[in-house]
């Protein structure tokens, strides 16, 4: 083999080698960039999701405290389904594929004329609600639908907040939501103990699948927002609301957390 063909070949693996090692430090600075952009995305999300109902108030003080999402509890590990385009009412025998992301809010699947209970079955007990179709028939629909998609299976109370007297759930964290949300149904809410309400951010027409419960008098504190839907009031299992409150740790943001997992089972739809 000649000498210049040697020499070229020399230069031809040289200029390989320099590209590849290009390509390897261009793969690293977009790792780097996925990397910081995940977690200033994630910074973001938490201080966005401070917000959620954000103790009544969106008050600094709710901001001070935080709680990373890894210290969340998992939920169920039955995987949900993703529902694209439009959603079609759910069977009401209880036999519905599980889902829990959806690209549209539900249309209405309820008789607004009926009468319907919600039964949650929680690690910490039953708790039974008449949900309110006289004055939110929209707002009980979403719940209802959400419900019979079993939805809420596997979910958590993950609030306890003894200062406005409310427990949160309907996700893992106040960051979660079922992929849509639905508009407010009126304004001008009183809140008191038993009722079952929506939570939302300070944003209106905000709310999604999660809610909270009233557990005792403070909650009349939120009654100057009044912009939190109650869609439903306790008839049996008050106690049991109101022991999870009792298992407030008095850490973590929102006001606090239970002291170990409160777990949300299952919610039943029954209709009379």
């Amino acid at each position: 083999m000649g000498t210049d063909k040697r020499n070229r070949q020399k230069q031809n693996r040289q200029v390989a080698r320099e590209a590849r090692a290009r390509e390897l430090r261009r793969a690293k600075v977009r790792g780097r960039a996925t990397l910081y952009g995940g977690i200033i995305a994630a910074v973001l999300v938490t201080v966005l999701a401070i917000s959620l109902l954000g103790g009544g108030d969106d008050s600094p003080a709710d901001v001070t405290d935080t709680t990373s999402v890894e210290e969340a509890p998992a939920l169920s590990t039955v995987p949900g389904r993703q529902i694209t385009g439009d959603t079609p009412c759910p069977k009401t025998d209880g036999s519905e594929e599980r889902a829990t992301v959806f690209e549209k809010a539900p249309p209405t699947c309820i008789d607004a004329t009926g009468k319907y209970t919600a039964t949650f079955d929680t690690s910490e007990g039953k708790i039974v609600v008449a949900l309110d179709t006289g004055k939110t028939p929209n707002t009980v629909n979403n719940f209802v639908v959400l419900s019979r998609y079993k939805y809420y299976d596997g979910s958590f109370i993950f609030r306890t907040d003894p200062t406005i007297d409310i427990i949160q759930g309907g996700g893992a964290t106040n960051s979660d939501d079922p992929g849509y949300s639905i508009k407010d149904e009126g304004n001008g809410f009183s809140y008191e103990e038993g009722d079952l309400v929506m939570a939302r951010t300070g944003a209106p027409d905000s709310a999604g699948g999660q809610f909270f419960f009233v557990t005792g008098e403070k909650a009349a504190l939120l009654n100057s927002q009044g912009t939190y839907v109650v869609f439903g009031k306790v008839t049996d299992g008050l106690d049991v609301v109101k022991s999870i409150i009792g298992l407030n740790s008095g850490t973590g943001s929102l006001g606090g957390a239970p002291s170990r997992n409160v777990e949300i089972t299952t919610v039943t739809i029954t209709e009379s």
